[in-house]
């Protein structure tokens, strides 16, 4: 029951996200419309910050069960791309909001998670130093973060999944050079 009710609030919060700002939702707005009183939200959360965490958290660590490897990056962050596309105005509204920066921590976890297991895909065995590893995974965490936030600041209006798709293409064999220039043999 408890799991039910927890997920009913996150589930109620983001009907109301999809509808107005999160500046015009109250923990008050958020009870009355899960049919649940102020207690039982404060049971599970200290505020609407700490929904707003534990709702993007559960989206990241649902993106990381679904791929404990990744052999393909596009297919990982296509996946961070069609949960934002399913809940377009909440993540719009998180993430222009004061608390643009809890999303924003979800989606350096999700790119974190993406490169370290693609770079150790494309690895397949081969060493390279820590140095290396860290420099190469910056590097692509931060294409990704940046394509991403992008498109969030523009609204989500353009097809960033053709996009990144071609960017992807174009950039097929990278990794692997750069990989190759750092191999300690």
């Amino acid at each position: 029951m408890a799991t039910f009710t927890k997920q009913a609030l996150r589930e109620a919060f983001i009907e109301l996200l999809e509808e107005r700002p999160l500046a015009q939702i109250t923990v008050k707005d958020i009870v009355n419309h899960c049919g649940v009183n102020r207690n039982t939200f404060y049971y599970y959360f200290d505020d609407i910050p700490t929904l707003i965490e534990d709702i993007v958290t559960e989206d990241a660590d649902e993106i990381i069960r679904r791929y404990p490897t990744v052999e393909k990056v596009e297919d990982c962050l296509n996946s961070v791309i069609e949960t934002a596309i399913s809940k377009r105005k909440a993540v719009l509204h998180i993430y222009n909001s004061t608390n643009r920066e809890i999303y924003e921590q979800y989606l350096w976890k999700v790119c974190d998670y993406v490169i370290s297991s693609y770079i150790n895909t494309i690895l397949n065995g081969r060493k390279i130093s820590e140095n290396d590893f860290y420099v190469i995974k910056k590097y692509l965490e931060s294409v990704g973060f940046g394509m991403i936030s992008a498109w969030l600041t523009a609204g989500m209006t353009t097809d960033i999944q053709t996009f990144f798709s071609r960017i992807c293409e174009i950039k097929r064999g990278m990794l692997e050079e750069m990989i190759s220039r750092c191999e300690i043999k």
